[in-house]
């Protein structure tokens, strides 16, 4: 499992770069055969920008009547099997896609004037992966994620932090560790969408699809 990479390059103003996106198109010549080496290139390009929360991505899931939902979610990792994001297994989203697996990822980067759009079937990590991931996060966090009831109504929020001052004093001591209703889910995608903007709405669009998860990909060019 690989982590984020964080950037490597000087942050360049995002207005410049979106003006020179623009004017630079994407062909296809200058995709990676991969989606993922392309999504790479394009996150890498993302982070060395000042953008806020550049690994932000809208995440909608589908209940068993048909109601969409969607909310924004973090990307925390990501591979060549797909993108993973964390959650309380107890939410909302978690309910949904235990329902139906099948979900959609989208990348809004407005300001850079792109955006991946990503569909796939989401599927939990294995608690070890989740793991790995917990025990890097801050202990406010791990503690936030034992305290947090998450989507459940809750009657105020003095009842959230009296939570939070229990689950303080449940591990004072010691390591937290991780909670059995919580953790990763992998989204396998079977199609990536990379759009650029381009000047009077004429659009670059490129979406890798296949079929199952080891076939090849195929790239179209689509109509903006």
């Amino acid at each position: 499992m690989d982590y984020l990479a964080t950037p490597t390059q000087t942050n360049p103003d995002p207005a410049n770069f979106r003006m020179q996106a623009m004017e630079q198109g994407l062909d296809r010549e200058g995709l990676d055969a991969d989606p993922i080496v392309q999504f790479q290139d394009w996150y890498q390009e993302t982070l060395s920008t000042k953008i806020p929360e550049p690994n932000a991505m809208s995440l909608a899931t589908v209940d068993a009547e048909g109601q969409p939902s969607l909310r924004t979610v973090l990307l925390k990792l990501y591979d060549a099997k797909g993108f993973v994001f964390f959650t309380n297994y107890q939410s909302t989203k978690a309910k949904q896609i235990d329902t139906n697996d099948r979900v959609c990822l989208l990348f809004p980067w407005v300001a850079l004037a792109r955006q991946v759009t990503i569909l796939g079937r989401a599927e939990r990590i294995p608690a070890s992966e989740s793991l790995g991931y917990f025990v890097t996060r801050s202990r406010g966090s791990r503690i936030g994620a034992w305290a947090s009831p998450q989507s459940q109504v809750i009657s105020s929020r003095s009842l959230l932090e009296q939570k939070v001052a229990q689950i303080k004093q449940r591990f004072s001591e010691g390591e937290i560790p991780l909670p059995d209703f919580w953790g990763g889910y992998r989204v396998i995608p079977n199609s990536i969408e990379f759009w650029q903007g381009r000047d009077n709405r004429l659009h670059d669009r490129f979406r890798y699809q296949r079929q199952t998860p080891n076939a090849p990909w195929q790239i179209e060019r689509l109509a903006p």
